[in-house]
């Protein structure tokens, strides 16, 4: 199985690509579903790499993805301008995961 992504600008959708992540660039919201349901439908694509915009801007769409398919499986990446998420949200989950206070 292989990795897709699914961008929101050519500067993130080209570091992929140097890393030999094949993927696409789309910006409108049909564009967003067509390309979902291309990367669903394309049994080779088991992790789909989409930029956290499209989480904030169509949860909708994203979320009946994660929500109704077993596959791919959708990872929400950080884009050019950073993520969303508080600085140590990594540490914050783990925290909650295990019980055990990180510093």
């Amino acid at each position: 199985m292989k990795m897709y992504l699914i961008s929101d600008n050519i500067d993130t959708y080209t570091g992929m690509r140097l890393a030999g992540v094949e993927g696409c660039v789309v910006h409108e919201r049909q564009e967003l579903k067509e390309a979902l349901e291309r990367a669903i439908n394309d049994k080779n694509i088991g992790i789909l790499l989409l930029t956290e915009k499209f989480g904030r801007e169509f949860p909708d769409i994203v979320d009946d993805v994660k929500l109704n398919r077993k596959l791919p499986l959708i990872v929400e990446i950080p884009d050019r301008h950073g993520t969303g998420r508080k600085a140590n949200f990594i540490t914050s989950y783990v925290n909650e995961a295990i019980g055990i206070k990180l510093e």
